[in-house]
Order: structure tokens, then sequence, then C-alpha cells
């Protein structure tokens, strides 16, 4: 027996589908979800438990209320670590987010982070905020109507860190430079050796300015990566190797002669900048505090 299939059955069979994968969480650190499953008016809680991970809500409807626990060390340390246990969460949306509006909840009250987007908006910014132990925050979407919801995708990444000094980097809330682009001391430099996402000896080849992000982009040279939490320094050889690192645009740097200590954070895939030393005064610092016995971890320095 032929069996016809007409589009009418396929729309059914697919919303079938999409009610079966609604939901779904790859694991404790993302959600995948549709609101083909939700009632209009409904609000669905979520709670993920990492320090990274991702968000999608395919076709939004009604609402969706995130919240975030991470298990992060109980004694973050580092350049601008703090001992109040601040915590730090920084989203960043996909470049197409739209069918939703995004809410930072803090103690019941909304503050909008990021607006349904029309066809011609820019992309929208990275927004940060912080937390303090006990605070009650969580991130709210709320479903925008519209007749045709086939196109629409809320998806946004985020991050959470309770040691950050380049977490405000992408804000789009004014803040100020004086704490991000003043020189380390040389306590908070032999910490960041110890704790940063990359540690790496190099030259500064150019500057370039990202309006957009309004940062400026380090290019890099390196002529040694003591360490990198991903692949943010690459090529075939040692004195090849070279990769970018960002910071604000207002801390002014600019390409000079001499070699310095680069490091700093991971911040959605890309390297910003936090203490950066010139590897001379580096070596003077680093080999005072060792003959003292007072560095906090050891590094193979030249």
């Amino acid at each position: 027996m032929t069996v016809f299939w007409n589009n009418k059955m396929w729309i059914v069979l697919f919303a079938i589908f999409e009610l079966v994968v609604a939901n779904y969480s790859e694991d404790q650190c993302s959600w995948r979800g549709s609101g083909l499953s939700q009632q209009q008016g409904s609000v669905e809680q979520i709670s993920l438990h990492c320090s990274e991970g991702t968000l999608d809500w395919l076709y939004p409807k009604g609402a969706l209320r995130l919240t975030l626990s991470p298990r992060l060390p109980s004694a973050a340390v580092g350049p601008g670590s703090s001992s109040s246990g601040l915590i730090t969460a920084c989203v960043k949306p996909s470049e197409h987010f739209h069918g939703a509006q995004l809410y930072l909840e803090r103690d019941g009250v909304l503050e909008l982070l990021v607006g349904d987007r029309l066809e011609t908006s820019p992309p929208p910014r990275v927004r940060c905020f912080s937390r303090l132990p006990g605070e009650r925050v969580a991130l709210f979407l709320q479903a925008t109507p519209h007749q045709d919801i086939s196109r629409r995708i809320a998806s946004f990444r985020y991050e959470l860190r309770g040691d950050w000094t380049a977490r405000l980097s992408l804000d789009s809330s004014p803040i100020s430079s004086e704490g991000a682009c003043r020189p380390c001391n040389n306590t908070e430099i032999l910490m960041a050796v110890c704790t940063s996402d990359f540690v790496v000896r190099g030259n500064i080849r150019a500057v370039q300015e990202d309006e957009d992000l309004r940062a400026a982009v380090i290019k890099v040279s390196a002529t040694r990566v003591f360490r990198q939490k991903y692949a943010l320094f690459t090529g075939v050889g040692r004195l090849t190797q070279s990769g970018e690192i960002r910071t604000l645009l207002q801390c002014g740097v600019r390409p000079g002669p001499g070699s310095f200590l680069f490091t700093g954070r991971v911040h959605f895939g890309e390297a910003w900048l936090g203490c950066a030393p010139r590897y001379k005064d580096f070596q003077r610092a680093y080999t005072m505090a060792k003959e003292a016995q007072e560095i906090p971890c050891e590094l193979d320095v030249d």
C-alpha cells in the first residue's frame, strides 16, 4: 500500500519531534529546548551548574528562568580576586539572537540585558554582572509575540568566574579604566603567573582598534609560551608562534620595543590582558621573591 505524505502530515510529525527534544539538556553546563512544548504564559525552571556553557531556546514561547550555580573554587586567587566571594557572570548572545528578551532578575527586580533584535539591528553586546554570596540572581528569558516563530532562536553563551580582572572588558555599560589599566605591582605579577589562563613571553608587533568591542587588539609574537589553557598562541616553531590579546581601548596600549611577559584570562575563547610587565622587570621581581622564599609557584625562567 502506498502512503502519500502531505505538508500538514510533515508539520505534525515535526511538531511531535520537537516535543520530544524539548527540555533536552546535554549536561549540567548547557541546555537546549523548544518552546513548542510550553503553554503561553508558562515559566520553565532551569538550573545549570558549570562555570561556562550555552543555552539554545528554539521557537521561544512563554518564558524560561535560569539559575546558574557554578562549582567554583572556594578560594579563588589572582589579580583582581576578592575575598568577599564575589562572582562575576557574562553572557554573550549569538549574532542571530531573536524571539525573546533576556533579563537579569536580582531579588525579584528585572533589568533588561538583551532586547529582541530586528533583522537590521547590530549584533548584541556581551553583558556582565556580579553577584554577592547569598544574593538571589537568575536570568529570565521572556518570549516576544511573533506570528512566525519558525526562524526564532534565543541563544547565548555564559561564563562565570570568581577571579576575573577582564570580566567587564566587553560590557556595554560605561566603566572606569582606572583599575583595569594601572600597572600590576610585584605581588600581583607573581600571582598572575600562577593563576592566569596564559603566561607568554613575547613582543608587540602591532596594536589594532576594534571599535565594536571598544578594545585594543595586541598582535603578539611569542618567543616562549610558558602556559596556555587553550591554543591561543600557535605556530610551527618556537620563534614563529603568534597570537592576539585584547584589552580596554582606553588603556592606550601602543606598539614598542622590548620583551614582555603577558598574562591574562580567556573570555569566550579570546585572550584578555591581565598583568603585562616588561620581562626584565618580571625577572627581577621573581628573583627577589625566590631568594626570600616568597614565590607562590615555580616558573622555569631564563
